[in-house]
């Protein structure tokens, strides 16, 4: 079977580090759509109201693979590409600024603050490490090779061309990236630490917390003690496995939330609500591999500390 070929390049350059929409005009047998407003008005009206996507025609906010301007009138016809540029809901800015630890040809490895997330998606668009560091950078190429969420800060690996994304990707996929995180928690004298805890954790798709039930195991961490001040301590937190929320789940099962940690041990009632001055007090500390590109052993350290630790 022959593949789908592939689409044209986009017309339109990024805006704020954000690609361009596209959309393939699909078949029509039944004639449904003379006109492409015909059709752009059933797919986006629901979502934006028909006066809007009128005004975008009007504006010229809708491009053909030759960078021509769409008019509303112009006939509808299948299988084309048009590009636009989606209008950004309000954001609110981030005060932190993206490190860079390292930029080579191949390579960007940033150190990403908290609240940041790492991808466009959702309400977070512009305020992305991506998009950030694509418009900064001029690297309209720019993609992760994994994902840190939001809350935590720490060690991102980007590539700067995506034809390198794979080699990257296959990395954190057979698990041969050496990853080393540090966390704030209580301090419980009674924990017999280092150890390994090991779970089957399930994480729902629209419910906040993922959680432990019976079954194979599917999710390793180790868990060891470097020092601790009064009723806090600091741990490293070494993921063998990469499950959603893993690091702050086995914490919490073990009686040592993270602090400020607005899911575990309870939901809070805007877990997604930007407290700046409360951070999770987690950090990816530590990138460790060897570099499917160049062969060379490679080993990055963020610059970031946690907040409810400082240095004495």
């Amino acid at each position: 079977m022959r593949g789908r070929a592939k689409p044209p390049a986009a017309p339109l350059p990024q805006r704020a580090g954000v690609d361009p929409v596209r959309v393939r005009l699909p078949a029509d047998p039944a004639g449904t759509w003379p006109t492409v407003r015909d059709h752009l008005l059933d797919r986006f009206a629901g979502a934006i109201g028909s006066g809007r996507v009128d005004a975008m025609l009007a504006e010229g906010r809708f491009v053909g693979a030759d960078g021509a301007v769409v008019r509303a009138d112009e006939p509808y016809t299948a299988g084309r590409h048009l590009w636009f540029h989606r209008d950004f809901a309000p954001e609110r800015p981030v005060p932190f600024p993206v490190g860079v630890i390292h930029r080579d040809d191949h390579l960007v490895i940033a150190d990403k603050p908290h609240f940041l997330a790492t991808t466009p998606r959702g309400r977070h668009i512009t305020e992305t490490l991506v998009a950030r560091l694509r418009d900064t950078l001029g690297l309209p190429g720019l993609q992760p090779a994994h994902r840190l969420d939001r809350l935590t800060a720490g060690l991102v690996l980007c590539v700067v061309r995506p034809g390198d994304r794979g080699a990257y990707q296959t990395l954190f996929r057979d698990r041969l990236v050496r990853k080393e995180y540090e966390a704030v928690a209580p301090y419980d004298p009674e924990l017999v630490r280092p150890r390994t805890v090991r779970s089957r954790i399930v994480k729902e798709r629209g419910v906040i917390a993922a959680r432990e039930e019976p079954g194979p195991v599917n999710s390793e961490s180790r868990i060891e003690l470097l020092e601790h001040r009064g009723a806090l301590g600091r741990y490293r937190l070494l993921p063998a496995t990469g499950r959603t929320h893993q690091l702050r789940v086995h914490m919490n099962a073990l009686g040592l939330p993270l602090v400020n940690d607005p899911v575990y041990p309870v939901v809070e009632p805007d877990p997604d609500r930007e407290d700046f001055g409360r951070p999770l007090q987690l950090l990816a500390r530590v990138l460790e591999f060897t570099d499917p590109v160049t062969g060379e052993p490679r080993r990055f350290e963020s610059g970031l500390r946690l907040s409810a630790w400082p240095d004495r």
